[in-house]
């Protein structure tokens, strides 16, 4: 296996990366060329400031074996390899390779990335690995083999939604109080004089002044206000435009007389949604119009056959209420003596 480090995303072709990853271990919307180009080339809105791009590919001949999307920056006082789309707006992140060629594709690795080629590093600290990965056991058994210290935490929660393509049935399986709370809240705006409707935004959409309204409704809460300063929303905007064009962003408002009310921002991609961000007004708070929406985006999963709505990471309340149970991403790494 011939390992290579590339200088830039322009020495791989996108359709190769993407093919790979389609058989890949973890076949992520945050792993697609397009969105790590993106997120490299503005740094995570900001997020990193001096890193430099370790990018290295496998092959056997001709055929792409692995690529290990990664970078090298000053982090915690130490030079240390983290994947690309470290840390904030990437839920999930991992290795690019196919199962059966994973084990030796990471020794490789290794063995490459503690070589002359790559730059000067003490430590790999990888970040939002699911927790089904087997990086993580192939790590540890790697870090063991050459004797580095090894490290390993639950980062985050990922809570999830089982669905089979009932809408009745999921409301079934969620607590009886908050099930009679979503069907009131849904009855209640579908009766109101205020012409409440759920609108998914079409795939041929200009979807530049629909991503404006969502961010407009985005920064109603504080919290996101501050997180969405220009250089964030500079990448944000980016990234979901090649979303949109790949034909997997998918965006819904709910409008309450004529007006976009409330919004919900989502990855449609293989065969779930992953829930990216939401935006709500405070106008109408009386009909509940964020909690209407994601039960309306929840509906559409049912009757799209979708099998999985994954709030992604965090342990806000409302995931739980909505039935969300728990999965994990994971932070792992090791240190070389």
């Amino acid at each position: 296996m011939e390992y290579k480090l590339l200088e830039d995303f322009s020495q791989i072709e996108p359709n190769e990366w993407n093919a790979l990853l389609k058989e890949s271990i973890s076949d992520t919307p945050f792993s697609r060329y397009d969105y790590q180009r993106l997120w490299w080339g503005h740094r995570g809105g900001g997020e990193w400031q001096d890193a430099r791009l370790v990018l290295v590919t496998a092959r056997e001949g001709e055929k792409l074996i692995g690529i290990a999307p990664l970078f090298i920056a000053e982090y915690e006082n130490k030079p240390a390899l983290l994947l690309n789309g470290s840390i904030e707006i990437s839920d999930y992140l991992d290795l690019i390779v196919r199962a059966d060629d994973h084990a030796r594709f990471l020794s490789g690795l290794l063995d490459f990335l503690a070589s002359s080629p790559a730059p000067t590093w003490s430590r790999l600290d990888w970040y939002n690995l699911p927790d089904d990965s087997p990086t993580l056991a192939a790590l540890k058994a790697e870090s063991a083999a050459r004797s580095w210290t090894h490290h390993e935490e639950v980062y985050r929660p990922t809570p999830r939604i089982a669905l089979n393509g009932d809408f009745d049935e999921y409301l079934s399986r969620i607590e009886k109080k908050q099930r009679h709370e979503i069907r009131r809240k849904m009855r209640r705006a579908a009766d109101s004089e205020l012409n409440v409707r759920f609108v998914l935004v079409d795939q041929s959409t200009d979807i530049e002044p629909e991503l404006n309204t969502f961010f407009d409704l985005m920064v109603h809460d504080p919290s996101k206000a501050n997180f969405l300063h220009p250089a964030m929303r500079e990448q944000m905007t980016a990234f979901l435009h090649a979303a949109h064009k790949d034909g997997c962003l998918w965006l819904a408002f709910l409008e309450i007389d004529g007006v976009k009310t409330a919004a919900s921002l989502n990855f449609d991609y293989n065969g779930k949604l992953w829930g990216y961000n939401s935006g709500v007004s405070r106008a109408h708070m009386d009909l509940s119009p964020g909690w209407v929406l994601l039960a309306h985006t929840i509906q559409w999963c049912c009757e799209n056959n979708r099998h999985e709505f994954d709030f992604m990471r965090g342990d806000e309340d409302y995931k739980y209420r909505f039935g969300g149970v728990n999965r994990f991403v994971m932070r792992a790494g090791a240190s070389k003596p």
